[in-house]
């Protein structure tokens, strides 16, 4: 073989070679672990706000259960019990003890918010209160009389009156404020540890079927349909 041909011979081994490079690059590529998008993470703050639209929900059902106790309407005590269940299990011994372990101190350490924090401290240690006396009130028994019924319209009011700008201040001021008082590292740890514990308590995808339970509550009371909030 001469050295034209000997040349030729390389060039097309050379192309052919690059040629199948590139045909098996999709290939390749579509056998690489498809890395964690950053989308689907959910930052701390985002964490508790959507924890805080549990809540508002139950406040919805609180409001439901005062206007038929105004309007001395019947209802099953048991919706309302297990309303307060899960503001007992879900936002206070889950949600406001991550705001007390993690948030809590770290804007102590900066002494920023300080006074909030000790508001915000206080109306959760009275928002359990409260929340005990709803479930021991939540009874077909206790409706029966009218001063333990009285008692029962009067403490949920006073739920939903605080809790209302309760959560409306640390959305608007605490929450965005967390964010410059810790690292980078620190902030996305953080909501590593928060899916670890809600995992835990509640199990996988555990604020799902917590909103689950929530609007099977809001069917029975018959305010689930989102329309009939509309003014007209």
């Amino acid at each position: 073989m001469d050295a034209s041909n000997r040349s030729s011979r390389r060039n097309f081994i050379v192309r052919s070679s690059a040629i199948g490079a590139v045909l098996a690059a999709p290939a390749i590529l579509l056998a690489q672990p498809t890395p964690e998008k950053d989308e689907d993470k959910v930052s701390p703050p985002e964490d508790l706000m959507r924890e805080h639209g549990v809540l508002n929900r139950i406040l919805l059902i609180y409001d439901e259960h005062i206007r038929r106790l105004d309007a001395k309407q019947d209802f099953d005590p048991a919706v309302l019990k297990d309303a307060a269940g899960i503001i007992r299990k879900f936002v206070e011994d889950y949600h406001e003890k991550l705001e007390e372990d993690y948030l809590f101190p770290r804007f102590r350490r900066a002494n920023k918010h300080v006074d909030l924090v000790e508001t915000l401290l206080g109306q959760h240690q009275a928002g359990r209160r409260v929340t005990a006396q709803i479930e021991e009130l939540a009874t077909a028994s206790a409706l029966k009389d009218d001063a333990k019924k009285r008692h029962l319209v009067d403490t949920l009011r006073a739920f939903n009156r605080m809790y209302r700008p309760h959560e409306a201040r640390e959305d608007t001021v605490l929450f965005p404020a967390f964010r410059g008082i810790v690292s980078e590292h620190e902030f996305d740890a953080l909501g590593e540890d928060f899916e670890k514990k809600e995992d835990q308590l509640f199990g996988d995808e555990g604020f799902f079927k917590v909103v689950d339970q929530v609007a099977e509550l809001e069917k029975k009371l018959g305010i689930y349909d989102l329309g009939q909030f509309t003014p007209k």
